[in-house]
């Protein structure tokens, strides 16, 4: 009974072992900078612009990504606002496709809304994109058609201004996270597409614009089954925010 009790102790463990060993876990060190704006052209409408660039690995070793993003905004009220648009995101040659770029097109809608307090401020905002990914052929070229799928996207942002009065100088602690989900037909096992936590510092060079820089930690379940990928990430932000009303209106 005894030795039958240890051979099944035995099977078991090595069958964690085994699912253990299929999961493949990759690092990478990145390099993430990014110009956000947005602006507001009328009490009720705005744009969204924003272009992003990213590196490979080992900081500044090559390109894995850039991002040109841009959409129309509707103001429901000052702090709340709706946004539709469009953006083009070009993954640069990787493992599966060394020799070509993969692009993709991505249309996304957004609900945003900021809250303020004594001596913080939240920023929040959920974020849905049907993705259209060019197919990639088995010998590692641009194959025909897309791949599709939608992904659901939740951002909270805290910052800690370190004045009563954000102004120009003001520097402010920032914590943000950010998942995302993906769903559709052809997504079979990576449901939860990845998380983004970052903490850093905001300098504003004025009342509305500001650089963030910190450190960003993605985790990230790929679309092999047990395949995961974690980045180690330095990332630089510039938010421009522009207001084009007319100030003096009576």
């Amino acid at each position: 009974m005894k030795q039958t009790s240890f051979l099944a102790f035995l099977l078991a463990c090595g069958a964690l072992s085994a699912g253990a060993q299929a999961k493949i876990r990759t690092q990478s060190t990145q390099a993430w900078v990014g110009y956000f704006n947005q602006t507001r052209l009328s009490d009720r409408w705005g744009l969204w612009l924003e272009g992003q660039l990213r590196t490979q690995d080992d900081l500044v070793d090559g390109l894995s990504q850039s991002i040109l993003r841009g959409g129309l905004t509707y103001y429901l009220a000052d702090n709340t606002k709706a946004t539709a648009g469009y953006a083009f995101v070009n993954h640069f040659p990787a493992d599966n496709h060394p020799d070509v770029s993969q692009p993709e097109h991505r249309v996304w809608q957004q609900v945003q809304w900021h809250t303020r307090y004594r001596r913080l401020r939240t920023m929040q905002w959920f974020r849905l994109e049907e993705r259209y990914r060019r197919r990639i052929a088995a010998d590692g070229s641009l194959g025909e058609g897309h791949q599709f799928n939608y992904r659901a996207r939740y951002n909270f942002l805290l910052q800690m201004p370190l004045a009563p009065e954000v102004r120009k100088g003001t520097v402010s602690l920032i914590a943000n996270n950010e998942v995302m989900v993906n769903f559709g037909k052809e997504i079979v096992t990576n449901y939860f597409d990845q998380n983004r936590a970052f903490l850093g510092a905001a300098f504003n060079l004025n009342a509305a614009d500001n650089i963030q820089a910190g450190y960003l930690n993605v985790f990230q379940q790929l679309g092999t089954p047990g395949r995961y990928r974690t980045l180690h990430t330095a990332r630089l932000s510039f938010f421009h925010n522009l207001d084009l009303r007319k100030k003096n209106r009576p």
